[in-house]
């Protein structure tokens, strides 16, 4: 901690809300805050150079440096935001482009305000720059993602667990799901057809433990790429 009451972290980007004209509320997970929200003043500084930059970096998934300012009361402020890690591996390609921003909603529909489960962050950066590095075979990444995700909150899913909420011709792909190290998972032979409903099956299964609906939007863009 530095004498003016700033410090460096390193936080995951998972969404941004406009805040009056120039202004931005990051919504982001990281080490020391957890799920936290930051205040990012002043966006329109710079220029049109200098926001293209902040929208560059502020790409959902993205891990990114940051000053952060806590004064005497309301959200931390940040400041002096850099990219942490370059995930040109996942922006250059559509389809892990739209894998990265499902796997940000559902963080950030799924992990409540204020919550520090030990052991998240890493867990998501580890995945993160995985996605980042897969050349091929990712297209059941998201279904992974996700099991995994509830076992991180504490709920890991047991086959008879989920059974009920699966579709019975698709229950023994599912099996293999559970069953498999992740290695093995991510090329397990489907369709887009069991793809989408194992991927409705499984956040029916988290929007049970966490007792609220998750409402995710990007769902329909996967069901359209992931065929």
């Amino acid at each position: 901690m530095t004498g003016d009451n700033s410090r460096n972290i390193e936080f995951i980007l998972l969404h941004s809300t406009k805040y009056g004209e120039r202004s931005l509320v990051l919504h982001t997970l990281s080490r020391e805050y957890g799920r936290c929200a930051f205040f990012l003043p002043s966006i329109t500084s710079g220029g049109k150079s200098g926001k293209s930059r902040i929208a560059n970096l502020i790409s959902p998934l993205n891990i990114v440096e940051a000053s952060v300012h806590q004064g005497k009361g309301g959200m931390p402020t940040v400041s002096s935001l850099c990219p942490s890690v370059n995930l040109g591996g996942l922006r250059d390609n559509l389809y892990k482009s739209s894998i990265s921003i499902y796997l940000a909603e559902l963080l950030f529909r799924a992990v409540k305000e204020g919550a520090n489960e030990p052991g998240l962050y890493g867990w998501c950066e580890q995945k993160i720059l995985l996605l980042n590095a897969l050349q091929d075979n990712f297209s059941n990444f998201h279904l992974m993602f996700t099991l995994e995700l509830s076992a991180a909150l504490g709920f890991r899913p047991e086959y008879r667990d989920i059974e009920n909420f699966i579709e019975a011709d698709y229950r023994h792909t599912a099996k293999e799901l559970l069953r498999m190290p992740l290695s093995e998972a991510l090329i397990l032979p489907m369709n887009g057809t069991v793809r989408s409903s194992l991927l409705e099956s499984f956040i029916r299964y988290i929007e049970l433990h966490l007792e609220y609906p998750l409402n995710l939007r990007s769902i329909a863009v996967l069901k359209e790429l992931l065929q």
